[in-house]
């Protein structure tokens, strides 16, 4: 039987970052990290902007990193976590850095701090715009080489399996489907951490990969954890507009903190009527007055204007958002960008303690599909990445402590279906997808939402889904867009229960 004493399941900053620093202090422990793609498929790689860290006590503060995490936050915040997270920044930063992690720095050696909507200080380390996959990138090469740690790419989780004994609850194993041997086997394990991203791909307008299914949310609900605040998830508003892109490609905060506007059809500046802070108000703010906008024209989309900006500045800054725009032909030193709010962020998850921990004792959460409380309704610019790798320590230090209480299970698990049937039905569950977008969208982006009817139409497209598996017993493509509509099903709940309050 397969077997490890740690499962990682994705392969972003949080999962990477886990592993690494649990490796290091435990080379007794076999980890094996499984992600359902190549493992450079990730949201961290897309992640343009950087990571907020108070790195200049002069002018910044941790105080003031924190008052604008709250604010950001809508009074959804936990203090102590944001404290937490903040005031280890330094540490965390010091420990990408010693694995040769590079971040920009200015003709006199300082560190070249970018400035973001909603943070009141330049305090943005990045790498030009592609700060994720620098990082991410540092940290394969480190795990690649890690003796007690095993990569396993194409390797989708189908479910957790659980076992309750004496009234406690833990997670035993997994199963999962080996893409490349066409096999659906079991692996037991003595601790399972879930840092498998969000769930973007539920929405029309979305920079997340197709990857982005909400997979890890699903299993934890179905295992008996707790999901908490999926009502809130953020669009981010600077998306460039293209009708039939998804995902739609990202442009960073960090472009309007360098000095771009938005303006409309008019060519004029609309967000101060909205927030005194206007480009540098916070990512809800600017999509709502942009939604708002858009709504008052009839138009599909404003605009990004960075024509007044130096050109040779803006294209060393922005190399990748410089040359994605030419290969579309526009030219950013004279067109303006079309853009739109996309959804970017799941602010809500599997909810976890300050050691991202779940309600199963030996199974974590980490990332963007975790709750930390940490983000609140709305989260701040580039505290992602940050909050990823705290809360990836946070839980490293605690597998350290518990896990010789977890032993393996001694059931024998066989797969019922050992083969996944591939047939020719990823035309069909594309259909639904689009029709789920639809409907997820719809009831998320309109006012007048009918949580009733939304929720029965999502359950309508999960029965007809499953009439396409009658005739064989499995197939991928079922397996995630399962996963959609349970998460799916969650938000229409949540925002039910919460009184239709959106972010």
């Amino acid at each position: 039987m397969l077997t490890t004493d740690i499962l990682i399941i994705g392969s972003g900053i949080s999962g990477l970052f886990f592993a690494m620093k649990t490796a290091q202090k435990r080379p007794d422990l076999s980890i094996v990290i499984m992600t359902k793609e190549a493992a450079r498929n990730t949201n961290t790689q897309l992640a343009q902007g950087g990571i907020a860290v108070v790195t200049d006590l002069i002018k910044d503060s941790f105080n003031k990193h924190i008052h604008d995490t709250l604010r950001s936050g809508g009074g959804l915040c936990d203090r102590e976590i944001v404290n937490m997270v903040i005031t280890q920044a330094p540490e965390r930063l010091k420990e990408l850095i010693e694995i040769g992690t590079s971040f920009d720095k200015d003709e006199k050696g300082r560190w070249n701090l970018g400035l973001e909507g909603g943070h009141s200080q330049h305090r943005i380390l990045h790498h030009k715009d592609s700060s994720g996959l620098e990082i991410e990138r540092k940290l394969l090469k480190i795990i690649r080489k890690m003796p007690n740690i095993e990569l396993w790419e194409n390797h989708m989780v189908i479910d957790l399996n659980t076992e309750t004994r004496k009234n406690k609850t833990t997670c035993t194993g997994v199963f999962f489907y080996d893409k490349k041997h066409n096999r659906i086997k079991y692996i037991r394990t003595r601790t399972v951490v879930l840092s498998t991203g969000g769930c973007g791909q539920l929405f029309e307008n979305t920079t997340n990969p197709k990857i982005a299914t909400g997979d890890g949310l699903a299993m934890a609900a179905r295992a008996g954890a707790e999901i908490v605040d999926m009502q809130y998830i953020q669009f981010h508003p600077t998306a460039l507009y293209t009708s039939k892109e998804n995902p739609l490609f990202l442009i960073s905060e960090a472009v309007r903190g360098f000095g771009a506007h938005i303006v409309n059809e008019d060519k004029k500046r609309f967000l101060f009527k909205y927030d005194i802070r206007g480009e540098l108000a916070t990512r809800d703010m600017v999509s709502s007055a942009i939604s708002k906008e858009l709504r008052l024209s009839g138009k599909d989309h404003v605009y990004l204007d960075c024509r007044h900006l130096n050109k040779a500045e803006f294209y060393a800054n922005f190399p990748i958002i410089a040359a994605h725009c030419n290969e579309l032909g526009i030219k950013p030193e004279k067109d303006l960008i079309p853009i739109v709010p996309a959804a970017h962020y799941q602010c809500g998850g599997i909810k976890v303690d300050q050691n991202g921990t779940t309600a199963i004792p030996n199974l974590y959460a980490i990332g963007e599909c975790a709750r930390t409380g940490l983000h609140g309704k709305n989260r701040l610019a580039s505290n992602s990445l940050l909050e990823a790798l705290v809360f990836a320590h946070q839980a490293s230090e605690n597998v350290d402590r518990t896990i010789a209480g977890f032993l393996f299970s001694n059931r024998i698990l066989i797969p019922k279906f050992p083969k996944a049937h591939q047939v020719d039905d990823y035309l069909a569950f594309e259909i639904l997808k689009k029709e789920l977008q639809k409907l997820v969208t719809a009831f998320y982006t309109n006012e007048e939402r009918d949580a009733d009817l939304t929720f029965e139409k999502i359950k309508e497209l999960h029965n007809y889904a499953v009439s396409l598996t009658q005739t064989h017993e499995i197939t991928i493509p079922f397996i995630e867009f399962s996963n959609m509509i349970a998460v799916s099903l969650i938000i229409v709940k949540q925002c039910k229960a919460s009184n239709k309050e959106m972010c």
